[in-house]
């Protein structure tokens, strides 16, 4: 088995449609940063949407693609309907997996609301329900059913069988308690082929409701490359934890026993829904072909965290789209979205 690396090619991105009784703040900013976004991944791939209701998704995209003057390309949107209780396609969507003859699997863990922390049961179901639809290509191996709890976010993979994860989260109460850290690195490794798993026992952001998820401190950009959140203020309350992952982080070798190389990303600045600090993270960038979306601001520091990210990322056009809307869900750019190889979704209808 093998899980590929986010870079490698894609056959398109997955998107869960918010709707009025989906737990938003101002959903109508919501609604319009989710069209900034599928219009920037059909820019570079195709698009699949699952929603409650086809007709009311597409009214939404057609109103606000309208109003902010973009022109949509629907015959690249593929719409399956299932019921949802949130929209967090990267933590309830299906994880793309490799056989070593090439076969295409498609994992489908137990998602439980991070931990038993908010209401799943429809989200756990759209997997499977989008399959049964026929949204995936034929010679996809149906959907492999695992029993323990896994979020996508909660994972990264360098596509040569290393893993980089937190312990706070994938040994937290409430997913996997029944077992050990080593019961469940060999879980890991069995399922997702993996010769090396990287634990990081640092690394948090205030605000953060998924116990440290990784997708949101720190990103592998190639076998060699990490990109990392970075605090530089003593005075940040997430600057001790964040300044022990980087520790961490310089600690860690490659395969071939050399150090990985490092590119930090600014901690953004504070961002507040009322008097609860939002998790804003640059780590939280999307990868597709030929392009990395990643969630801006509208600070100053949007452009620092381009520049270095386009070091990483050379050959990619770096697109910055205002992702303050999603944070009042505790989430941003990332985590609303879940990619799929090359040949795993049906795009030919």
């Amino acid at each position: 088995m093998r899980l590929p690396a986010e870079w490698e090619k894609q056959s398109g991105v997955q998107l869960t449609w918010p709707h009025s009784d989906t737990e938003w703040h101002a959903l109508e900013s919501v609604l319009a940063c989710y069209v900034e976004i599928a219009y920037n991944i059909l820019r570079f791939e195709p698009l699949m949407i699952v929603c409650r209701s086809i007709e009311e998704a597409k009214s939404d995209i057609a109103r606000i693609s309208s109003e902010k003057g973009l022109e949509m390309d629907f015959s690249r949107i593929f719409f399956y309907e299932a019921p949802l209780n949130d929209t967090w396609a990267r933590d309830h969507g299906g994880i793309s997996v490799f056989g070593d003859g090439g076969e295409k699997y498609l994992y489908d863990f137990v998602f439980n609301g991070w931990g038993l922390k908010f209401a799943s049961d429809l989200d756990n179901q759209i997997t499977k329900m989008v399959f049964g639809q026929g949204a995936f290509m034929d010679d996809v191996l149906g959907v492999d059913m695992r029993p323990y709890v896994l979020e996508g976010g909660s994972i990264d993979s360098d596509g040569c069988g290393t893993m980089l994860t937190t312990r706070e989260c994938l040994c937290s109460v409430n997913r996997n308690e029944y077992l050990t850290a080593e019961e469940i690195e060999q879980e890991l490794k069995g399922a997702f082929g993996l010769d090396r798993i990287l634990w990081l026992d640092h690394g948090s952001i205030i605000g953060d409701d998924t116990d440290s998820h990784v997708d949101i401190l720190a990103r592998f950009c190639s076998p060699d490359t990490i990109a990392y959140m970075q605090c530089t203020d003593p005075e940040d309350p997430n600057y001790d934890d964040l300044a022990a992952m980087e520790k961490q982080l310089r600690s860690f070798r490659t395969k071939d026993g050399g150090h990985y190389r490092l590119i930090p990303l600014p901690l953004p600045e504070p961002m507040y829904l009322d008097d609860y600090r939002l998790p804003a993270s640059y780590a939280n960038f999307l990868i597709l072909n030929g392009a990395v979306l990643l969630p801006g601001a509208a600070s100053p520091l949007d452009e620092v965290a381009r520049t270095r990210l386009q070091e990483a990322f050379p050959d990619r056009e770096i697109v910055v789209i205002d992702c303050r809307p999603l944070l009042s869900g505790h989430g941003s750019l990332h985590c609303v979205t879940m990619q799929f190889p090359e040949g795993y979704l049906r795009t030919d209808r």
